[in-house]
């Protein structure tokens, strides 16, 4: 299995020192997904822009980018990033039964707007982008945009960067990620 670095300021290529060092402004440390990206000045700059980008500027509330971050992840079976967006769907205030049926890849119930959320998502990734009129029809009528659409898109391309670095790098969790509360195993390792 190739080792990849989780590097440090002091060990990260040039170019994705001032990337981490934003990162460490921003949340107070680095977290190894952002470490181990650092190895490519690309892959982090364009992970950093997009998910700073929907978070700052996207027309998604938190919940509900949470609820299509989470949707992504859990398609994707990433393990890390499944703990770590249950970790800020709660600091975002996501309702616990929404988040206990995200992890369990189960409809959401009593949440129309957020099942429609996580079943436009989840057909987006699923059909890679061609989701059909149908699902795009039925996702404006529940109350999104057309640019919420492109957000969502925007928030597949972001997870697609974090969920494919884990699998390819095994990213080693966090420690706070070992909290039974965070913890997930991917249904497909189960």
């Amino acid at each position: 299995m190739p080792q990849f670095t989780v590097h440090t300021l002091d060990t990260a290529p040039a170019a994705s020192v001032p990337l981490l060092q934003q990162t460490l402004n921003a949340w107070g440390f680095i977290p190894h997904l952002h470490a181990t990206l650092a190895e490519s000045p690309i892959a982090l700059g364009a992970y950093d822009t997009l998910f700073g980008a929907t978070t700052t500027q996207g027309t998604l509330d938190a919940k509900e980018q949470q609820v299509a971050f989470q949707a992504v992840n859990v398609l994707h079976g990433c393990e890390y990033c499944t703990a770590g967006h249950t970790f800020l769907s709660r600091a975002a205030q996501v309702p616990e039964d929404v988040i206990s049926a995200l992890r369990e890849g189960a409809p959401i119930q009593g949440h129309p707007r957020y099942e429609a959320l996580r079943q436009f998502t989840e057909t987006v990734v699923r059909e890679r982008g061609r989701a059909g009129d149908d699902a795009v029809d039925h996702f404006l009528a529940v109350g999104f945009t057309r640019a919420q659409v492109l957000e969502v898109i925007t928030i597949v391309a972001c997870k697609t960067i974090s969920n494919y670095t884990n699998h390819l790098t095994h990213t080693p969790h966090e420690t706070f990620m070992a909290d039974p509360m965070l913890k997930w195993v991917a249904p497909q390792r189960v």
